[in-house]
């Protein structure tokens, strides 16, 4: 006979003293044993989660020593070389934390470390949900919330590593102004708001201070907890498999099983963290002094997040500047630094809500999509990462000009035509990719997998034995369902022009969706092997004449 195991009598009457008042017990263990589905890539989001948390940890300890001051001062303190510099308090207080502050440079660099990650692992967890289709119905909204995170979190990070007042950071905020100037009227207005006059001013660093420690952080939170809130109503969602489906979860509950390993992995990226910031050095501000106006450097980029927009304003020509009724339109500093990430940020903010339009495609979906069947989608995500990466090198061109003894105009062309071809590239790359990829997922639900065994017919012609797939493989294969086309079909089965396809944007939507549809790979008509198959759909059998049949090896 089984003896049930109490709780401790300390934790049973808390337990009771709380339940007396909130009546949390059913609901509480309902929701503690609500099932997480198993897949490594459902890890990135966590490691997005942990990094803001080791950011949240480290800001706290280092704004006790930190002066967001422009008032200058000269140098004396441990650091010998910068002796009688002139420089701002908030450059001076920097320096104390890394040189007289026990642990204060391993914790500056761990929370620049754990920025970086952050971002990061937050870009690859969107392309994760962007390549499965997990942003489909009825999680729009909190894929509107995650790219509101990722753009907070990189102004975040432009305002943080700007507070130190050290030579790249001070050129990074000069691009920010000479930016905001770009703004047609309002532009002037603008930069005198932030940096309390003419640049620099004696209020951008306490400015930015109050943005990094407190309205941004406090933002961010609020979404980060909407994100998660909104994440535990609907569920994750789950990748192909046998017993996957869309009203049906399988995977791990949240205790003991998620718990303790989300407990570990959180101590895992720290341990990563510290690790990378105490053999890996970023940012080392002491070797860069404080920043003066007239002081320029070569060879400095601003962090990876921030890379593309300077890629950007690093090749976009002045010839579009535009001079209208008496005021300037510098489209060379405008559109790389406003259009462009308009265009990434919106296009994929748009992007769930245009391909639902195209598709006519209304149906929830917790089941994520295989990227390979739905090569548009994934063609579209190639070619914003070509994009985006491009940009990224261009960043980085005068590198690239010194490292491979090339010319630096040569580069800018480069990139400037690159930028155009390659996301065209990318895309018809990535779908041709992926329809292969369809055909042969249908060549093996029907005929099985290569088995590598060669066998040859009573007939003398050699052939590979396909053997059957296991149940798990064919239930992924047969995860491919059909694109909903019933409202932007053309003509219904009287030849009458549907209602939906009328007008310009009707037939608009009707080419569109022709485009997104027309090359897939249909598999409703495929049904699953049910034994061994030769590659030529004739059956095997096993138990014929051995004498009518040689094995021979795959190299014969």
């Amino acid at each position: 006979m089984s003896r049930t195991t109490k709780a401790p009598k300390l934790l049973r009457g808390a337990g009771n003293y709380i339940d007396d008042r909130f009546h949390l017990a059913k609901s509480g263990e309902k929701q503690l044993r609500k099932v997480f589905p198993n897949h490594w890539s459902f890890m990135l989001g966590e490691i997005a989660l942990y990094s803001f948390i080791i950011l949240l940890v480290t800001g706290v300890f280092l704004t006790l020593w930190f002066k967001p001051s422009m008032a200058e001062i000269v140098y004396d303190g441990s650091y010998e070389r910068m002796h009688g510099v002139v420089m701002s308090e908030a450059y001076a207080s920097t320096l104390y934390i890394d040189f007289d502050v026990r642990g204060g440079f391993l914790v500056r660099q761990i929370h620049h470390w754990a920025a970086l990650i952050f971002l990061g692992s937050m870009l690859i967890h969107m392309l994760r949900v962007f390549f499965t289709g997990a942003f489909r119905k009825p999680r729009e909204i909190n894929w509107l919330i995650g790219i509101a995170i990722f753009g907070l979190a990189m102004l975040e990070g432009l305002f943080g590593y700007s507070l130190p007042d050290d030579l790249p950071s001070g050129m990074g905020v000069r691009i920010l102004q000479g930016v905001m100037l770009a703004f047609p009227i309002v532009g002037t207005y603008l930069s005198m708001f932030l940096f309390g006059g003419e640049f620099p001013g004696q209020d951008i660093i306490p400015r930015l201070y109050v943005f990094h420690v407190l309205l941004i952080p406090a933002i961010l939170l609020a979404l980060i907890g909407a994100h998660f809130m909104i994440l535990w109503h609907q569920k994750h969602t789950q990748y192909p498999g046998k017993g996957h489906t869309e009203k049906k979860v399988v995977g791990v509950p949240m205790l003991p099983g998620f718990a303790v390993k989300a407990g570990g992995f959180f101590f895992f990226v720290f341990a990563v963290t510290v690790g990378l910031s105490a053999f890996v050095q970023i940012n080392p501000i002491h070797l860069f002094g404080p920043f003066t106006p007239t002081s320029i450097t070569s060879g400095l980029q601003p962090d990876w997040y921030m890379g593309f927009m300077e890629g950007s304003l690093r090749i976009f020509p002045n010839w579009f500047d535009i001079d209208f009724a008496g005021y300037s339109i510098p489209t060379g500093v405008l559109v790389p630094g406003l259009v462009i990430p308009g265009i990434l940020f919106g296009g994929m903010a748009l992007w769930p809500f245009v391909e639902a339009w195209i598709s006519g495609d209304r149906r929830h979906h917790n089941v994520a999509d295989r990227p390979r069947n739905a090569p548009v989608r994934t063609g579209v995500g190639v070619a914003g990462i070509v994009f985006y990466g491009l940009l990224w090198l261009a960043g980085s061109n005068d590198i690239i000009s010194e490292t491979f003894q090339v010319s630096l105009y040569g580069t800018t062309w480069f990139f400037r035509i690159g930028v155009i071809v390659g996301p065209i590239i990318g895309f018809m790359v990535a779908k041709r990719i992926c329809l292969g990829l369809q055909r042969r997922d249908r060549e093996q639900l029907e005929h099985g997998y290569e088995s590598g065994t060669i066998q040859q017919l009573p007939s003398g012609e050699f052939i590979e034995v396909h053997k059957e797939s296991t149940d798990e493989t064919v239930h992924v294969l047969q995860s491919k369902t059909p694109v909903s086309r019933i409202d932007v079909e053309s003509h219904d089965d009287n030849g009458v022009e549907a209602p939906a396809s009328r007008g310009m944007m009707g037939r608009l939507r009707t080419r569109l969706a022709d485009w997104y549809t027309r090359d897939n790979v249909p598999f409703e008509d495929v049904q699953p092997h049910t034994g061994h198959h030769l590659h030529h759909g004739a059956h095997y059998d096993e138990s014929a004449d051995a004498d009518t049949k040689q094995e021979a090896t795959s190299g014969a």
